[in-house]
C-alpha cells in the first residue's frame, strides 16, 4: 500500500456507473470522501436494469436496483458525470488529475423534467439498444423508465434538427449547439468498473444467430421476459409473437473456445440459463418445455447449486449434457429451430424447438482496451485487467484499482463485494484525507403534524407490469381515493424513481399531506427510500406507511387478477387505516466507538484487521487457535502458483507489528452484548472489549469423509493432505506412479446440497504439480462436473493437455475405493463407454467439502445474526448486501460466509471492511426510534417482557417496580408487547391500537 501523504486528494473517481461503480461510489460517500462518478452512456446502472429477476431470490433486478440510483443521485458526496469518458491521468497515488471529456447531450439535465413530449414529437426512429434491438426508440431518448438523471438525450447521428423537439419541450431544455466539454478534477485514486458487453454470437455461424430471428442471445431474452421490455413482459418470440412451446438454451458460446480466443469461462451463464428457464415456465401460461444444452453446469456460487436441483426437480427443467453441432431453421416455414447435438455416448440427436437462446459469455469492449491502455493498466491475455496475485482489486498501476467484470466475468455479489474492496483500498491510501471535502446533508425543518386531522397520500406503483399486469392499479387507486382521511391519490409507473421522489415532494407541499402510503413492492429494500423523501419534505419519516401489493398480490395471484386487486384494495385500506393513526417518532443519537472487533485470525481476518488499521482504526483481533493463520498454514501454492506461506508469513507480520492491532489468541467470544456504535464483547479470558463494529471471520474447516477409506488407508487422502505431503517430500507422494482425485465429497448431497465451489480447481492445480514433478505420472480426476469457472479454464485446459485423464461418474453411481495391498483400488463407471474402470492408484485424493465450524452457532446467537441451513451465516441480500447483516455494525467475511478460494477471501474481507467503514466515519450513531415503551400505570414489574427480550434491551427496575427499554438496544420486534399480560407495554409505530385499525379495516 501506498503511505499516506499531507495535502492528499480526499476525493475518488470512479470509472463506469454499473452496479459495481454505485456500490463502490455509495461506499466511500458514506465512509468520508467525494466521489466524481463518470459513465459514458447517458444515465447510470449498467446492465443491470436490462435484466429482469435475479436469482435465487426471485427479486426484481429494478427494484433491487432502484434504491441505490436514488440513493446515489440524491448523494450530496456523489457528482454524476453522465455521458463522459476519462480521457487521461497523471500524478500519483493521492494526487492525480484525471482529464474527464463530456460529450454534449444536447439536453440540459438541470432543466429535462422527464415527461417526454420531446420524444413523442420526435419524426426520427432507430433500433433500441437498451432493448437490445427488440423495440424502437426516437432521436431523442431517456435510456430506460426509472433512469438517472431522468434527463433525455440527443442521438446526433440519428437526429436531422427538425425542430420538433425544441417546440415541445415547455422547460427549455434542449440546446442544439451544445458542446462537449472538458473538465479536469483532483482526486486521491481511481476505480476502474467499466463493466463488460456481450460476446457477438454472430461471429459463432452455426449457431445462426443473425440468419434466423428465433435465435436469440441471452440479453435479449431477458428484455423479453421484462416488465419493462418490448413486449411488457409477455413470453413470445419476436419473428411472429407467438408463444413458444419449446425453448432451448445453449451453453458457452463465446466461452471455453479457443478458436476465438475466448478459452476462459463466463462463469455467470450456467445460472442466468437456469434463471431465466424457470421464469419462462412461469411466465408461460401454458406448460412449457425448457431444455439447457451444456457441458459442465458450474453452479459453483451460494445457494446456487439448490436452485439447479430445484430447476431439475420441482420447475421441470431439462439438462442435455451435450456438444452442439448446429442450429437450422426448419424447412416447414414455421420458423421452429432444429438442433443437431451430439450425446455423451457419441450417438447424434435432432430437437425442433420454437425459440433458441444462446447464453453468450462476457467479454471487455474496446473502448474499455483502449481506457485501459490510455491508463498503463496491464491486461491479461483475454483484455481483461491483469489484477495482481492476492490483492483482490490491485491493478498494474499503484492507485489505481478495479472492480466488477473488468477484472474478470463474476456476478452480481461478486461484483458488489469487488466494488466494497476496491473502496476500502482507495480509503487505506486516502484515510488522511478523509472527511477533508465532504458535504453534510441539510433537511428542511421538520413540521410540526401535531394536533392536525390527517391528510394521506397514497401512491400505487404499476412497476411497469410486475404489479400492473395482475392488479388493476386504476381500480385499486379509485379505491383508495374515497378512504377516509386521503386527500390524494396517485398511480406511479416507478414509484422508486428519482423523478417520482421528486413528485411526492412536491405533492406533499402542494397537498399539506401530512401522512404517506406507498403501495408497491417489498419495504425489506424501499422503505428507507420512501422515508428519506418524507425528510427532504420536512415530515418526519416514520409517518409514512408501506403496502407490499407486489409479493404479496401480484406474485401469489398472478394468474388471479381479480382476487390479486381485491386484495390489493384490502392492503391499501389497511395501511392507510394504519397511517391515520402514525405519530412522529424521533430517532436517538448515540456516541460512536470507533473501535472494531474482528473474531477469526485467518487471511480474511488479518486483511480486515490490517486494512482498518491502516485507515487509523483501532482493532481487536480475537482468534480461537493459539496462533494466526487460520486454513492458511495448510496451504502452499495459491491457485496462480503464489507463494501463500511468504505471503501469510508477511501479513502475520503486518499484524503483529500495527499499534492499532490487539491480538487475542486461544481466545473465544464469551459473550456480546450493546448495539452498533456501543458493543461490548467479553472473552473467555474475562476481558471486556467495547467496539463500534464487528467483523465475523471464522473461516471454515475441511471436511474429514467417512467414506472411500480415509482414516482406514494411508493413501488415502483429502487434497489438503496431499498438498502437505507434497510441499514435505512424503514418500508416499514424491514415489507414487498412479493419482486419482475424487470430487464432490461431502459435497452436492443431501447433508451438504452445496458446492464448495473450490475442489475442482485444487485438484487440476494439484494434478498439474503432480505432472510437473513426474510427466510419467498418471493422474485421474473423478468428477461430476468440472468447475473451473473463468480463468481457472486455462488450467483444466492445460492439465488435459499434460495428460492428465477425466473421467465423470454419476451422482448414484459413485465410485468405489477398496484396499488392495500396498495399493488402493479405484473402480468407477465410464460415461461414454458405460464399463466399469478399475485404476491401481498409489494415492487417492478426496476433494473434501468446506464446512462451516461449530462455533458459528454460539456466534449467531451473540451477535443475532443468521445462519442458512449449513451453518454459514446469511448474509442481509444476497445480491446487494453480501458482507452486512440484517443486525446493524455487523458483517461478515471469507470462509465463514461461504466457500471460495483465497483470493475471493481477501477480496471480501476488504469489502468488509469498506461497509463497516460507512459506520465508522460517523461521530454518532442515530438508532431508529421505533421501539417499545411503557405505560407505568399498567406494568406490575412481572419480568415476562425482561425473560422473552431477545435484544436485552428491557429490564425491570425493582426499586421502581415498572419495566425500563434501553431505547438504544431496542430493535422494536415487540415480542415483550405481546407477552405482555397487562397490556403495559406498546412499539411505537406499530401500537396496538394501530394493529386493531388495520384489522378492524378488512
Amino acid at each position: 500500500m501506498t503511505a499516506n501523504k499531507p495535502g492528499q486528494v480526499g476525493a475518488v473517481l470512479v470509472v463506469g456507473a454499473g452496479i459495481a461503480g454505485i456500490q463502490a461510489s455509495l461506499d466511500l460517500a458514506e465512509s468520508g470522501y467525494y466521489v466524481y462518478l463518470v459513465e459514458k452512456s447517458p444515465a447510470i446502472g449498467g446492465t443491470m436494469p436490462m435484466l429482469d429477476k435475479t436469482f435465487p431470490t426471485n427479486d426484481c433486478s429494478m427494484c433491487i436496483l432502484s434504491p441505490k440510483l436514488v440513493e446515489c443521485g440524491r448523494h450530496l458526496n456523489i457528482e454524476t458525470i453522465t455521458n463522459a469518458v476519462l480521457e487521461d491521468l497523471q500524478g500519483e497515488p493521492g494526487h492525480f488529475k484525471a482529464t474527464i471529456v463530456k460529450k454534449a447531450r444536447y439536453v440540459d439535465p438541470e432543466k429535462c423534467t422527464g415527461c417526454g413530449s420531446c420524444a413523442e414529437e420526435c419524426p426520427m426512429e432507430t433500433k433500441d439498444e437498451f432493448n437490445q434491438g427488440l423495440g424502437e426508440r426516437k432521436a431523442i431518448y431517456k435510456l430506460y423508465a426509472q433512469a438517472y438523471p431522468n434527463a433525455y438525450a440527443i442521438d446526433k447521428d440519428l437526429c436531422i434538427e427538425c425542430g420538433a423537439c425544441v417546440d415541445a419541450c415547455q422547460a427549455g431544455a434542449i440546446d442544439h449547439d451544445m458542446a462537449d466539454e472538458t473538465v479536469e478534477v483532483e482526486v486521491g485514486s481511481v476505480i476502474l468498473s467499466p463493466g463488460f458487453q456481450k460476446f457477438d454470437a454472430s461471429a459463432l455461424e452455426y449457431y445462426g444467430y443473425g440468419r434466423y430471428a428465433n435465435v436469440l442471445t441471452s440479453l435479449e431474452f431477458e428484455r423479453i421476459l421484462s416488465a419493462s421490455g418490448p413486449f411488457g413482459g409477455h413470453l413470445v418470440r419476436p419473428s411472429d409473437k407467438k408463444e413458444p412451446q419449446r425453448i432451448a438454451w445453449i451453453q458457452c458460446v463465446g466461452s471455453r473456445n479457443c478458436k476465438i480466443e475466448h478459452g476462459y469461462c463466463s462463469s455467470v451463464c450456467c445460472m442466468y440459463a437456469i434463471k431465466e428457464a424457470v421464469i419462462a415456465k412461469e411466465h408461460a401460461g401454458h406448460p412449457l418445455d425448457a431444455t439447457i444444452f451444456f457441458m459442465d453446469m458450474r453452479t459453483y456460487g451460494k445457494d446456487f447449486e439448490k436452485y439447479y436441483e430445484r430447476a431439475k426437480k420441482e420447475s421441470g427443467v431439462n439438462f442435455i449434457r451435450s456438444r452442439i453441432y448446429d442450429v437450422n431453421e426448419a424447412k416447414d416455414g414455421s420458423g421452429n429451430l432444429t438442433i443437431r447435438y451430439a450425446n455423451e455416448d457419441g450417438s447424434i440427436s435432432n430437437a425442433e424447438f420454437d425459440l433458441v437462446i444462446l447464453s453468450v459469455g462476457l467479454e471487455p469492449s474496446a473502448d474499455v482496451v483502449e481506457l485501459a491502455n490510455k491508463l498503463n493498466i496491464q491486461l491479461n491475455q483475454f483484455n481483461f485487467a491483469d489484477v495482481p496475485a492476492l490483492t483482490g482489486v490491485g491493478t498494474s498501476r499503484p492507485g489505481v484499482y478495479v472492480a466488477g467484470a473488468f477484472s474478470g466475468p463474476r456476478d452480481i455479489p461478486e461484483t458488489v463485494m469487488q466494488a466494497s474492496a476496491a473502496a476500502s483500498d482507495s480509503s487505506v491510501i486516502l484515510s488522511a484525507a478523509r472527511g477533508s471535502l465532504v458535504k453534510k446533508k441539510e433537511y428542511p425543518p421538520e413540521k410540526d403534524v401535531t394536533g392536525e386531522i390527517p391528510r394521506i397520500g397514497v401512491f400505487v406503483c404499476h412497476c411497469g407490469i410486475n404489479i400492473g399486469s395482475v392488479v388493476n392499479v386504476p381500480e385499486v387507486v379509485a379505491y383508495a381515493q374515497k378512504l377516509p382521511g386521503v386527500s390524494l391519490a396517485e398511480e406511479k409507473l416507478y414509484a422508486c424513481s428519482q423523478d417520482t421522489a421528486g413528485q411526492i415532494r412536491e405533492a406533499i407541499e402542494k397537498y399539506n399531506l401530512n401522512r404517506i402510503v406507498v403501495a408497491s413492492c417489498s419495504p425489506r429494500t424501499h422503505e428507507p427510500l420512501f422515508q428519506e423523501t418524507l425528510r427532504e419534505a420536512g415530515l418526519n419519516s416514520n409517518l409514512f406507511e408501506m403496502a407490499n401489493i407486489r409479493d404479496q398480490c401480484s406474485w401469489v395471484h398472478m394468474n388471479e387478477p381479480e382476487k390479486a386487486t381485491a386484495k390489493a384494495k384490502d392492503l391499501v385500506k389497511m395501511a392507510v387505516y394504519k397511517a391515520s393513526l402514525l405519530q412522529p417518532i424521533q430517532s436517538v443519537s448515540l456516541g460512536m466507538n470507533h473501535d472494531a472487533l474482528v473474531i477469526g485470525g485467518g487471511v480474511s481476518g488479518m486483511t480486515a484487521a490490517v486494512s482498518l488499521a491502516k485507515q487509523g482504526y483501532k482493532v481487536h483481533l480475537v482468534e480461537k487457535e493459539p496462533q494466526l493463520g487460520g486454513t492458511a498454514r495448510r496451504i502452499h501454492t495459491g491457485m496462480r502458483g503464489e507463494d501463500v506461506q511468504a505471503f501469510l508469513g508477511d501479513l502475520i507480520a503486518q499484524v503483529n507489528g500495527n499499534e492499532l492491532i490487539k491480538v487475542y489468541t486461544g481466545t473465544e467470544v464469551a459473550d456480546v452484548n450493546g448495539f452498533v456504535g456501543n458493543f461490548v464483547t467479553t472473552l473467555s479470558n474475562g476481558e471486556e472489549i467495547q467496539h463500534g463494529v464487528a467483523i465475523i471471520a471464522t473461516g471454515a474447516e475441511e471436511y474429514k469423509p467417512a467414506e472411500y477409506l480415509y482414516g482406514q488407508n494411508d493413501r488415502v487422502m483429502s487434497l489438503l493432505d496431499i498438498e502437505g505431503a507434497l510441499s514435505a517430500g512424503d514418500a508416499r507422494v514424491s514415489g507414487a506412479k498412479n493419482f486419482v482425485f475424487i470430487q464432490c465429497v461431502g459435497s452436492r448431497d443431501d447433508e451438504r446440497p452445496y458446492c464448495s465451489r473450490i475442489c475442482c480447481t485444487k485438484s487440476v492445480k494439484l494434478a498439474l504439480k503432480i505432472k510437473e514433478a513426474n510427466p510419467k505420472a498418471q493422474v485421474y480426476v473423478l468428477y461430476r462436473d468440472i468447475r473451473t469457472y473463468g480463468f481457472f479454464e486455462e488450467m483444466y485446459r492445460e492439465a488435459r493437455r499434460k495428460g492428465v485423464i477425466f473421467i465423470r461418474y454419476a451422482v448414484d453411481n459413485k465410485p468405489v475405493v477398496e484396499a488392495d495391498g500396498e495399493k488402493v483400488k479405484v473402480t468407477v463407471t465410464d460415461h461414454v463407454l458405460g464399463v466399469p474402470v478399475i485404476i491401481k492408484a498409489d494415492v487417492v485424493g478426496l476433494a473434501a467439502a468446506i464446512v462451516p465450524p461449530a462455533g458459528n452457532a454460539k456466534l449467531s446467537k451473540f451477535f443475532k445474526v443468521p445462519l442458512n441451513q449449513e451453518g454459514f451465516f446469511l448474509e442481509a441480500h444476497m445480491k446487494l448486501r453480501p458482507v452486512d447483516f440484517g443486525t446493524d455494525g455487523v458483517f461478515m467475511c471469507g470462509l465463514a460466509h461461504g466457500p471460495k478460494n483465497l483470493e475471493e477471501n481477501i477480496s471480501q474481507a476488504k469489502a468488509a471492511v469498506a461497509r463497516a467503514c460507512t459506520v465508522l466515519a460517523k461521530e454518532s450513531i442515530a438508532v431508529e426510534g421505533k421501539c417499545a415503551f411503557v405505560d407505568k400505570r399498567k406494568c406490575v414489574a412481572c419480568g415476562v417482557c425482561e425473560s422473552v427480550c431477545p435484544s436485552k434491551a428491557v429490564s425491570v427496575d425493582m426499586k421502581e417496580k415498572v419495566a425500563v427499554v434501553n431505547e438504544a438496544l431496542c430493535k422494536g420486534c415487540g415480542a415483550c408487547a405481546s407477552s405482555c399480560r397487562s397490556g403495559a407495554i406498546n412499539i411505537k409505530g406499530c401500537t396496538n391500537e394501530q394493529i386493531v385499525a388495520m384489522i378492524n379495516a378488512l
